[in-house]
């Protein structure tokens, strides 16, 4: 009986961690198409855009940049504004969904 209880636990205690990684992709979705897409497109930049791609970047390296774009300690005018409006759930969602493309 203990082990069945324990495995009902492990198998929802599972499934909840995947319904919360789900919801984190969904919405780095969203934040990438309505906020990066313009600019760095979701698997490829805008046409003609000087903009670097991001689908299969490293998300701590995308973590660490936006927070300091941010932050203002990495310096670019339209960065620093596009990515001061984004909170750390924001920035991870973001970094998560493009990390997960191929590219």
């Amino acid at each position: 009986m203990k082990f069945l209880a324990l495995s009902s636990t492990l198998m929802l205690g599972l499934l909840s961690a995947h319904s919360v990684n789900a919801a984190n992709l969904y919405a780095g979705h969203a934040t990438a198409a309505a906020v990066c897409s313009q600019c760095h497109g979701i698997k490829t930049p805008s046409a003609d855009a000087p903009f670097p791609p991001l689908a299969g970047r490293d998300a701590d390296y995308l973590k660490s940049a936006l927070k300091q774009y941010r932050d203002k300690t990495r310096k670019s005018d339209i960065m620093n504004a596009i990515a001061g409006s984004l909170s750390d759930s924001d920035i991870s969602n973001v970094a998560t969904y493009y990390a997960r493309l191929k590219p």
